[in-house]
């Protein structure tokens, strides 16, 4: 009878000599060692922040995402590095409407940006004609309220007092 990992290679069966470490156990090591930050990386560039991207070419659109680099997710949005999402091509250029920061990892991150998005789908669009003479003269003023009204509701749904909210673009 032959063994199991013999017949499939990628089976790992436990190392059947304690004294000897395994070359699993090795690698769970090496690997613990890279996911856990030293004391010389900056804890700043590692934090993850939740960004309101607003498109200036017409029409006029608005981006919501998640990173732990977003100068560099800027630039993928933009097309000057690989790696942008698709969503976003049509827009470019892209700017900076809005900037989170202090999420205490990705979870909450990704928690937020969710329920960004789920809020600004179903909250209804106020069209009258005040925004209208407004939008003549900014296109982008009724997206970003409309965005922080979305945003005014995932801050009363979820706990943000430790949270850092920069409006980079001035919805008001």
């Amino acid at each position: 009878m032959r063994l199991l990992s013999q017949t499939f290679r990628s089976v790992k069966l436990s190392n059947p000599n304690p004294a000897k470490p395994s070359s699993s156990s090795a690698t769970s090591r090496i690997l613990k060692s890279q996911l856990q930050p030293s004391p010389n990386t900056n804890s700043k560039s590692r934090s993850w922040c939740v960004y309101l991207i607003v498109s200036t070419n017409t029409p006029i659109k608005t981006y919501v995402g998640v990173t732990t680099d977003f100068s560099r997710r800027l630039k993928q949005h933009n097309g000057e590095l690989k790696g942008g999402a698709k969503a976003s091509r049509a827009g470019r250029p892209w700017v900076c409407a809005c900037l989170i920061r202090g999420f205490y990892g990705q979870s909450e991150a990704c928690e937020f940006e969710s329920k960004w998005k789920i809020f600004s789908r179903k909250l209804p669009r106020k069209r009258n004609r005040e925004d209208t003479m407004k939008q003549k003269n900014d296109k982008s003023l009724p997206l970003l309220q409309h965005r922080q009204a979305a945003l005014n509701r995932v801050k009363a749904s979820l706990h943000c007092s430790h949270l850092e909210i920069d409006w980079q673009l001035n919805p008001f």
